[in-house]
């Protein structure tokens, strides 16, 4: 581009219009694409923390590597544990069993997901030890009937620690007074918060052998643990341990326990992009207003450009430079503000709802009650990219338009 080029566009972008509605037009879209960036920037900003905390949240409790029996329960579970053991990407690897039950306290009774496990093994599988909130999950000990209960499950049934509690399962007993279900008494040795409503309020944890007298499972287990070193590795680990399980047993990875969740929250990304993109889009709309009214109110410049010797070329890059322009900046005041508020937002949020006394995210809605965010550069480079194209592409109908002005006709009435 020739520097007088150049020099024009930015002179007739600075310039005081005779038409003020002009340059508030140019405001508007300046504030629009503005706008839409930073919204942009923010919303894929907070899903990606909400994905990253969730995702972190889940693989707190829920092993990266579970391998089970196509019949339900792992009878020689033993042979299967050295193979998950012995493979090197492996971390640790540990049994569980795992049942449903109620839990009643005085008049209070809640349904329950039963867990058993080894305490020691479930620790570094986990760290579930480090998220007690009273008790120590070591202190679950076979044959004494100890239970760690989530925090919310323990405030609704009103339970303490060293408090004595019911467990009652599905699987019943004959009487003479016919079919009854299986009680058992527990002692409240521990309490622990994950931060997610699923676990916080239906999660009960028993020794392994408590549990398999429990549900009178003898020596079997539900399946097998495993915590691996790199928990990205998962599906790959999965795979390699398929062809070294014999065919009754076969081994699923965190991905696929939670595909559905988060290929719902992909999805979900992706069409909050689109939808927020219609923000830049509209803008853009307005700059081709602005320019179509500055090609107008600039008809006689025009014509004097062409008899000086402007080519058309050169007229379509002067009206070029404004509409860009106006998207640059708009841009730039996005990305900014943005990033700003995405960096901020743990701060801003909590504000707000102290304001108002509102709350945003309850947590037995979205599993969280603080909104993450997480800045991810690729976001902000392709979100700024797309805001620069879409005003670039704005400004091509009203330049050509502007290129095709006759000096002739532009000057007949001056």
């Amino acid at each position: 581009m020739r520097s007088y080029e150049l020099l024009i566009g930015l002179r007739y972008t600075r310039a005081k219009r005779r038409n003020h509605f002009i340059s508030f037009i140019s405001m508007i879209s300046m504030l629009g694409i503005a706008l839409g960036v930073a919204a942009l920037i923010i919303v894929l900003s907070v899903m990606n923390g909400f994905q990253k905390e969730i995702r972190a949240r889940i693989l707190g409790i829920t092993p990266h590597i579970q391998v089970t029996a196509r019949s339900g329960e792992l009878i020689d579970w033993q042979p299967l544990m050295d193979i998950v053991s012995a493979t090197k990407e492996v971390q640790g690897a540990s049994p569980y069993v795992n049942g449903q039950g109620m839990l009643s306290q005085n008049e209070s009774v809640e349904g329950v997901m039963v867990r058993g496990i080894l305490p020691e093994g479930e620790n570094k599988l986990t760290g579930l030890g480090d998220k007690m909130k009273a008790g120590k999950l070591t202190d679950l000990h076979a044959g004494e009937f100890g239970v760690v209960l989530g925090s919310d499950l323990a405030r609704t049934l009103g339970a303490r620690l060293n408090d004595s509690i019911l467990l009652i399962t599905p699987q019943g007993q004959i009487t003479p007074a016919g079919m009854v279900p299986r009680l058992k008494q527990f002692k409240v040795v521990g309490i622990f918060e994950v931060g997610m409503s699923p676990y916080d309020n239906a999660l009960a944890l028993i020794h392994l052998n408590d549990a398999q007298k429990l549900y009178r499972m003898g020596d079997a287990v539900t399946g097998i643990s495993a915590r691996l070193h790199d928990l990205d590795h998962a599906p790959q680990v999965g795979l390699m341990l398929e062809g070294k399980l014999p065919p009754y047993a076969y081994a699923t990875d965190w991905t696929q326990q939670n595909a559905n969740y988060f290929s719902a929250v992909q999805m979900e990304k992706k069409m909050m992009f689109i939808i927020l993109s219609l923000i830049v889009a509209v803008a853009a709309f307005n700059i081709v207003s602005t320019l179509v009214m500055a090609v107008t109110d600039k008809q006689a410049d025009i014509a004097i450009l062409r008899t000086l010797g402007a080519s058309p070329a050169s007229i379509m890059k002067i009206f070029m430079v404004q509409g860009v322009l106006i998207g640059l900046v708009g841009a730039v005041i996005g990305v900014v503000g943005g990033i700003i508020i995405a960096l901020n937002i743990g701060t801003i949020v909590p504000f707000i709802e102290h304001l108002f006394g509102v709350q945003f995210l309850s947590k037995d809605v979205y599993f969280i009650s603080e909104l993450p965010s997480d800045l991810q550069r690729s976001d902000v480079i392709i979100t700024a990219s797309f805001s620069f194209l879409v005003s670039l592409l704005a400004t091509l109908y009203p330049s050509w338009r502007a290129a095709k002005t006759q000096p002739a006709e532009a000057l007949r009435y001056e």
